[in-house]
């Protein structure tokens, strides 16, 4: 006999959602997390200095703003925004600025300004269509077909190409510093849906942090859960689904962990799917707890709460070609944000916190911490004076931390079309029998936006 309706292993916040999910819908569920914390990624700690605190993986949360399980939910996060999205600085205090508005983004870029227009501007207007589509399982006959079209039109690109139809340096820095986001290099197909979704977010809904850190996000998750009546457990490694007295398992792991847990419960075809499953690009993660504000050379990076580091284009393209040959760049392509510049929670008064990674090849052990500050010297002469302490983390310190990072890939998997296009409402997450895949490893991916959870779920009950 099973005490639970349902059991969820991992309390990740796509773990998370599941088990909200579940609860909505009247289903007795059990969470269940192997580390004594839940959230995965989505945590906050005092990694450097007390009162300094920093998002120990993610940080800035396009995404979860536009997410519409956490908008249905009416979950409670203070989502904090910066004037400007995000920045690209250039060489010379010249910078490529994402702002609110597409007339005015388009209007910085002089020459590029009719191509940006028309780029982003009909995104950016049926957003809500768009947002369905791209944070939704790709199905055979999408509701939205105008806006899978346009998606299929322009996301499906290599952002090379894309970027192509851009003359100015900053035209083309706007498209390589979202693109980059994709973790795979530039000639990839559809390397250019993440620049473009992500930039259309910018514009409909800002790239905020959640005020007092990320873990506020898994906090609000956890409560509507427990709310609802289900129960976490937590220091409880699950080997194996037999251990769950539960009707339906929803795993929030990557593929090689699902195949050992439900060994005996994945079908033929799907074993041999997920036997397809590779691994993506690892990081190398900084906390810098800092004195003072980052001195940025160009006028309006202290604007923004993300800044994209890695010069033109051209650097950026190399710098992530580089990385997908297994090679340490020594310009690396730096994501960089600067939570307390617009969170005073964040750090004692007159202090900073800042947080950074750059793409390094999966399971790496080096030290890429001289890279990184190289980078952002560059933008910000003086940076480095500034340190009051730092804190590092490689690929494998990562895996370390949390399994699901495996090799040190936060995405959940190798980018590429055998990623994306998992065709059908149950085929990405239903592994057999009673066993659902809901990790990022399904659709729409990488993101706390709680959606491969949700629609895993639904693939269960609907």
């Amino acid at each position: 006999m099973t005490r639970f309706d349902a059991a969820v292993v991992g309390a990740g916040p796509n773990g998370l959602a599941a088990a909200v999910e579940l609860a909505r819908s009247g289903r007795k569920t059990l969470l269940v997390e192997a580390d004594q914390e839940i959230g995965g990624g989505t945590r906050t700690e005092e990694l450097t200095l007390p009162g300094f605190k920093h998002d120990i993986c993610s940080a800035i949360h396009p995404s979860g703003v536009a997410s519409p399980f956490f908008s249905e939910i009416g979950l409670e996060v203070d989502w904090v925004q910066s004037p400007i999205p995000f920045t690209h600085p250039l060489d010379g205090g010249q910078v490529a600025a994402l702002h609110r508005s597409v007339d005015e983004t388009a209007s910085a870029l002089g020459a590029d300004s009719e191509r940006y227009l028309s780029l982003m501007g009909p995104i950016t207007e049926n957003i809500d269509e768009m947002i369905d589509v791209a944070l939704g399982p790709v199905t055979v006959i999408p509701e939205h077909k105008s806006a899978f079209t346009r998606m299929a039109l322009v996301g499906g690109l290599p952002a090379s190409i894309l970027a192509k139809r851009f003359a100015t340096d900053e035209g083309k820095a706007l498209i390589a510093g979202v693109s980059a986001h994709a973790i795979a290099p530039f000639h990839a197909p559809a390397t250019a849906a993440v620049g473009v979704m992500l930039g259309a977010i910018a514009h409909s809904h800002g790239w905020p942090m959640a005020k007092g850190g990320s873990q506020t996000i898994t906090a609000a998750l956890a409560a509507r859960f427990l709310e609802l009546g289900g129960e976490i457990e937590v220091g409880r490694m699950v080997r194996s689904v037999d251990e769950l007295s539960a009707g339906m398992v929803f795993l929030d792991v990557m593929p090689p962990a699902a195949s050992e847990i439900a060994r005996d419960r994945i079908s033929l075809g799907n074993t041999r799917g997920l036997s397809h499953w590779r691994p993506g690009s690892g990081i190398f993660k900084i906390d810098w707890a800092l004195n003072g504000p980052i001195p940025w050379e160009d006028p309006l990076s202290s604007q923004a709460a993300t800044v994209h580091l890695g010069g033109k284009y051209a650097e950026v393209a190399a710098a992530e070609r580089a990385v997908s040959r297994g090679e340490h760049p020594k310009r690396p392509f730096v994501l960089l944000a600067q939570q307390s510049l617009f969170d005073a929670t964040r750090a004692p008064e007159g202090k900073h916190t800042a947080w950074g990674y750059c793409h390094v090849p999966n399971g790496s052990t080096v030290d890429m911490t001289e890279e990184i500050e190289n980078q952002i010297e560059r933008f910000a002469p003086g940076f480095r004076d500034l340190v009051l302490k730092r804190s590092t983390r490689t690929s494998m310190d990562y895996q370390a931390y949390n399994p699901n990072y495996v090799g040190g890939d936060i995405g959940g998997g190798q980018y590429g079309l055998r990623k994306l296009l998992q065709i059908g409402s149950k085929a990405p997450y239903h592994l057999g029998g009673d066993v659902y895949l809901c990790s990022s490893a399904t659709p729409p991916g990488a993101g706390v936006h709680g959606m491969c959870g949700y629609h895993a779920v639904r693939a269960a009950l609907d």
